[in-house]
């Protein structure tokens, strides 16, 4: 019989070694490539930290110019794509997403090659493409017309810009850049552990990362954000908000964004969320949900310490910002796919099948075989 595990749900339990990501959540720290995610978070571009997940450094100037060049150059999907999402307006939008992706691969001649080199410059469409799949079926769903990216913009400015028809200003393009940023990776995650799985069979990287997006899907990852807002609506305002809460847990419902598997302290990634809620809010006149948000926060801290996590106040930023709360999910892994990637490419790198094994308890092994006239 296979050994006793450690813990329910493999808590606790080191599955791999990598580069990329390093989380302590008794101090609260999370970093990219050695890199803390507050200095991230305060001085790099989104693209930077695409480049640093994927490569394992900051790029020089020519190197980020080649990716922002690379990302442009492969924004457009496929003609076949674009028909689904017109197909699909009235299915959930992470339902779209994950059969979009996979369909990427039916459209690229070299979806099946899984060398380093090819690996890389598909992790480059992926990168592009998951983010015009978003923002071309909100278009369609809503009877408007497509988009076209803009050359001259960013990643961060080029999907408010094509999601909205506005060019964002200044305060909301570094805004939504830094939520990406602050998405973009967090180790062994459960939807990062499911592309690794996957790519460690030698499957392509498309069937990787649409692995990861099934499980991000999930309320209990990725699907968390869209919960909060809703609370927060349905909440009203600051002054109700203790009343629904205390409701909430008096009724044995677990509060959206509050606490979290690892971090048993401040979330290192809440505090940078929760200081552009507030400050997104006051400009878009949203800032009510900043301190529904913080009353809320205060309460549970207070009772059940237990603290935000990222969803927490990411919630109330996207709104802020104009985006449909149904996807909130799919921008999730707008981001997170340049971390997808990324472990896909080191799981490539250094490959062996991931196979772990379970805690049997099931009957009495050697069960005498009955005969069906005898079973009751």
């Amino acid at each position: 019989m296979a050994a006793a595990a450690t813990g329910a749900g493999l808590e606790g339990v080191v599955a791999t070694s990598s580069n990329i990501c390093f989380i302590d959540g008794e101090a609260g720290i999370l970093s990219y490539q050695g890199y803390n995610i507050h200095t991230l978070a305060e001085n790099a571009t989104f693209e930077e930290v695409v480049y640093l997940l994927w490569h394992g450094k900051l790029p020089t100037q020519s190197e980020l110019d080649q990716l922002k060049t690379s990302l442009v150059e492969n924004r457009e999907i496929p003609a076949e794509v674009t028909a689904f999402l017109k197909s699909a307006g009235k299915c959930k939008p992470m339902d779209v997403l994950r059969t979009a992706v996979s369909m990427l691969g039916l459209y690229d001649p070299d979806a099946a090659e899984t060398s380093i080199e090819s690996s890389v410059q598909k992790a480059h469409r992926l990168m592009a493409q998951t983010a015009t799949i978003v923002t071309t079926f909100d278009r369609l769903r809503k009877g408007k017309d497509v988009v076209a990216g803009d050359p001259s913009l960013g990643f961060a400015a080029n999907f408010l810009y094509t999601l909205t028809g506005k060019k964002p200003d200044d305060i909301s393009e570094k805004t939504f850049d830094i939520a990406l940023t602050l998405h973009a990776d967090h180790e062994l995650n459960a939807s990062t552990f499911a592309a690794r799985v996957t790519a460690a069979t030698l499957s392509d990287i498309y069937s990787a990362v649409t692995s990861g997006i099934g499980a991000l899907k999930g309320p209990l990852h990725g699907g968390a954000n869209e919960d909060v807002i809703k609370m927060l609506l349905e909440a009203g305002t600051e002054a109700k908000a203790l009343a629904h809460v205390q409701n909430m847990l008096a009724n044995k419902q677990k509060v959206p964004g509050m606490g979290h598997r690892v971090y048993k302290t401040v979330d290192p990634r809440a505090t940078h969320l929760s200081k552009m809620s507030l400050e997104l809010g006051k400009r878009t006149g949203h800032e009510d949900l900043y301190y529904t948000s913080k009353k809320i926060e205060d309460y549970i801290k207070s009772e059940k310490k237990l603290n935000a996590n990222v969803d927490f106040y990411s919630a109330s930023t996207y709104y802020s910002l104009g985006i449909p709360v149904d996807l909130f999910t799919p921008i999730f892994a707008v981001s997170r796919m340049s971390g997808w990637t990324a472990h896909v490419l080191e799981q490539y790198r250094n490959n062996r099948l991931i196979r772990p094994r379970a805690e049997y308890t099931g009957a009495e092994v050697g069960q005498p075989w009955i005969p069906i006239s005898d079973r009751k």
